[in-house]
């Protein structure tokens, strides 16, 4: 029995469709189960798009909650490039409102994306010109973009951050984890015809802010810092200059000051040598102000008393073939005349007494070598070589502040533990930091690093400091109605090109306390490279005296009656 030709072509046809139907189950099967997992994730891809926004970063005011940085909202600009129909055209309105060229804005609207930021944190008025322009595929988003609100005003302390709210300088890296603000996620949908469906209100999510950071600087002491500085700059025709004023007590930064300065406004164009901390990052040969350290070892050690009798060479002294000179052709004197006259011979010969083991020992309980642990980035631990790899002059080449390099911040420190009776105070710029709510989340008190000396040496050295004022080299750095102590400095630099000391750059600097019996302020000046005039007690000591005198009488310091302060102290 044969089978019929429309029969066989039933069975062809059943055949094919058997075929047809397997290949569309096979399909199905590895579409649906197979590869389920990544054509979800790209289907996602394709409809979603994930735009994370930051809370605002917490704000940071003075130790009377002047505010010093803050957040302000401003519009960021994005384009949905999948639903424009003419990105050329859109680029061209965009770009005289952006200030961005229309190709590199057409570039972007021509991605095949569902959305692209054009432009963040752009000034309000550019935003309101977008609201009037009405483009089809161009939004806007409220984004909060840092603000200092002082300008220049503390910049190098404060830092700045980035355009996605990243702390990068100073106290905005620092203190990042507490500042920056809750990271939300927004998911966008697009619809059928591939249009970006914005969620309900996206402009008014505000994830939670940051913490804020309140300071132990004043605002208006940093004014004057910055003001008498610049002024000093100026006058000198320096290169740069630092002043730092701490409350020697607590270790409490009061002001920070340096030039030049900068706007953390406007950064863009700057080089990270113009917003370094140079109080912190820079280093330099102290000269004549290291002899207050030596002077105290020496005390501390008994090896001098200040009556005792030091034979100044007539200004000459050879030291391993090298001859140390003082300004004057000085003879016998007192070690207290040694300090007021800032005989150099007289600071090698007390450095050869103590021996170099001794005084090496001063020096790193005095905090040179090791960073102050300040509560800012960037500090740097200074020079100081151990005995065993110093030269036969080092001994007095660093008793004259020679061979060593410090910053300006240990050695206002250093001075600061002598105003504070000898003990040395860790120094600190942030005393609270608080919740959206205004709770305290931290609050740092001053902190006992050590006894360098003792009250003894401490008072005497005070009394031998004053004399640097009334009758020595830093006459005028004298307050009038006020007791100061203080030390001035003049270190020439080293000449990179040829390794020897310049004989025209100088850095001039003067360090001191004031009231001498009481004190609030401890304070160092630095100028360096001043031009005409170079030394320290003729242009760092007018700047402590400016400086000084109006902090006080801000302070409501009375020249008769000076304010008795708790001194911090710590048995041992």
């Amino acid at each position: 029995m044969t089978v019929g030709p429309s029969r066989g072509r039933r069975y062809v046809m059943l055949l094919l469709l058997l075929c047809g139907f397997s290949v569309i189950l096979f399909r199905l099967v590895t579409l649906q189960v197979l590869q389920a997992a990544e054509l979800t994730v790209k289907a996602d891809r394709q409809h979603q798009k994930t735009v994370s926004f930051e809370g605002a970063r917490g704000m940071v005011s003075d130790r009377h909650g002047k505010v010093l940085a803050m957040n302000v909202e401003v519009p960021s600009v994005f384009g949905v490039p999948t639903s424009l129909e003419s990105p050329s055209t859109v680029a061209r309105h965009l770009s005289p409102v952006l200030h961005i060229r229309s190709g590199e804005l057409e570039r972007k609207l021509r991605q095949d994306k569902s959305f692209v930021w054009l432009a963040r944190k752009v000034e309000p008025e550019q935003g309101r010109r977008l609201e009037q322009l009405s483009l089809d595929g161009i939004g806007v988003v409220m984004e909060g973009r840092r603000f200092y609100p002082k300008g220049p005003l503390l910049a190098h302390v404060l830092g700045f951050s980035g355009m996605d709210g990243q702390g990068l300088e100073g106290l905005e890296r620092r203190y990042d984890s507490h500042l920056h603000g809750e990271k939300r996620v927004t998911v966008l949908q697009r619809d059928a015809l591939g249009r970006t469906v914005f969620p309900k209100g996206l402009a008014e999510q505000v994830p939670t802010p940051g913490h804020a950071l309140t300071l132990t600087v004043d605002e208006v002491i940093q004014y004057i810092a910055e003001k008498e500085l610049e002024e000093a700059v100026t006058h000198t025709h320096a290169k740069s200059g630092t002043i730092i004023v701490m409350e020697p007590q607590s270790g409490a930064i009061l002001a920070m000051a340096v030039s030049p300065r900068f706007d953390p406004n406007v950064v863009a164009a700057l080089t990270p040598d113009r917003w370094r901390n140079r109080a912190l990052t820079d280093t330099y040969e102290p000269g004549s102000t290291m002899k207050v350290v030596v002077a105290s070892a020496a005390l501390e050690e008994k090896v001098m008393t200040p009556g005792s009798m030091v034979f100044g060479e007539n200004g000459h002294m050879v030291i391993a073939n090298t001859t140390i000179h003082d300004h004057d052709k000085l003879g016998w004197m007192t070690f207290s005349e040694v300090i007021q006259k800032s005989s150099n011979i007289g600071a090698a010969k007390t450095g050869m007494a103590l021996g170099e083991q001794r005084l090496y020992r001063y020096l790193q309980a005095f905090g040179f070598g090791q960073r102050t642990e300040i509560d800012l980035p960037g500090e740097v631990s200074g020079l100081l070589k151990a005995p065993k790899d110093w030269g036969r002059r080092s001994l007095a080449s660093i008793s004259m502040g020679q061979e060593v390099g410090v910053t300006p911040l240990q050695m206002v420190s250093a001075v600061a533990t002598l105003a504070n009776g000898g003990v040395m105070m860790k120094p600190y710029v942030v005393s609270e930091v608080r919740d959206q709510k205004g709770r305290v989340l931290k609050e740092v008190l001053p902190q006992v690093k050590r006894r360098v000396v003792s009250p003894d040496t401490a008072r005497t050295m005070t009394t031998m400091l004053e004399g640097v004022v009334t009758s020595g080299t830093g006459a005028k750095a004298a307050i009038p109605g006020f007791r100061v102590a203080g030390k001035t400095g003049t270190a020439q630099k080293i000449d990179p090109r040829t390794g020897a000391y310049s004989s025209t750059e100088f850095v001039g600097s003067f360090v001191g306390y004031v009231p001498a019996e009481s004190p609030r302020l401890a304070m160092i000046v630095i100028l360096d490279e001043p031009q005409g005039e170079t030394w320290g007690g003729a242009v760092a000591a007018p700047v402590f005296r400016r400086v000084g005198e109006q902090v006080l009488n801000y302070l409501g310091v009375s020249r008769e009656d000076t304010v008795k302060i708790a001194m911090a102290t710590k048995d041992y």
